[in-house]
């Protein structure tokens, strides 16, 4: 591959040349990662490819047979679909590592705002495939759980806020046109509950947004706690929640 008019190339650039060179091929594992966001730097490029190749000393070459739904496209560059990236790493990782990038990877979001993450990909890709039982474990806490509803949500959360020592919040307080699942008077802060879903509606996403803009209007702000959150780290929830209340206290003494 050669670079015409230029000399200053972009690690994407070089991402770009060595999956052209190696065509049909793809971005995968550690680059794979890095072009969708979940790691803030890549050194040595790897690739997937149909078909076995030569060993190349600029990047490393790997081989598997792709399905469509495995490969994806980033900043123009191939890539395996963030499922199967998260795949590819699993075994080179410890588990809480792993945990980690899954966590990563739900908060990323397209340029729309629509999250990438949905864990259908996974569970179709794992029926795939097999082996891969620390991914497949790690990916349990994603999957909802339909004995647990709003109410159980509601009642696991008000009796963690009063283990913590905290100041219990009053339930579903109506501010403005909203009712606030957990509401904090005095402090002018909300949260809302959420039994975890993994693919929401458009409609909702632009809704909950909506919600939260009004109530920043009117001097009130809300977070958005799901149940998977709620079991996967309580404590560091509680302590997050203490700092926003405690910041609040503070915003609202000062002004």
């Amino acid at each position: 591959m050669y670079a015409v008019g230029h000399t200053d190339i972009t690690h994407h650039g070089w991402v770009m040349a060595a999956a052209l060179a190696s065509a049909p091929s793809v971005a995968s594992h550690w680059t794979a990662g890095w072009l969708w966001g979940l790691f803030a730097t890549n050194s040595w490029i790897h690739l997937t490819a149909p078909t076995r190749r030569h060993r190349r000393s600029e990047f490393r070459v790997h081989f598997a047979t792709l399905g469509a739904v495995d490969v994806g496209e980033v900043s123009g560059i191939p890539v395996t679909s963030l499922a199967r990236t998260i795949l590819d790493l699993a075994p080179l990782v410890d588990a809480d590592r792993l945990a980690r990038i899954v966590r990563d990877a739900e908060e990323l979001a397209d340029d729309d705002g629509r999250r990438l993450f949905d864990l259908r990909d996974f569970e179709s890709l794992l029926a795939r495939t097999a082996g891969h039982a620390r991914l497949t474990k790690t990916l349990h806490l994603y999957r909802p759980d339909p004995s647990f509803t709003r109410s159980g949500l509601e009642r696991e959360f008000r009796a963690l806020v009063r283990r913590t020592g905290l100041p219990l919040p009053s339930q579903n307080y109506v501010v403005g046109r909203y009712e606030i699942d957990a509401y904090w008077e005095a402090e002018r802060f909300g949260v809302e509950l959420d039994v975890f879903a993994t693919h929401g509606s458009r409609l909702s996403f632009e809704r909950d947004r909506e919600r939260a803009d009004d109530l920043l209007a009117i001097g009130v702000e809300i977070i958005r706690i799901t149940d998977v959150r709620l079991a996967r780290e309580p404590d560091a929830l509680m302590r997050r929640l203490a700092a926003h209340l405690e910041r609040r206290r503070r915003t609202l003494v000062f002004n």
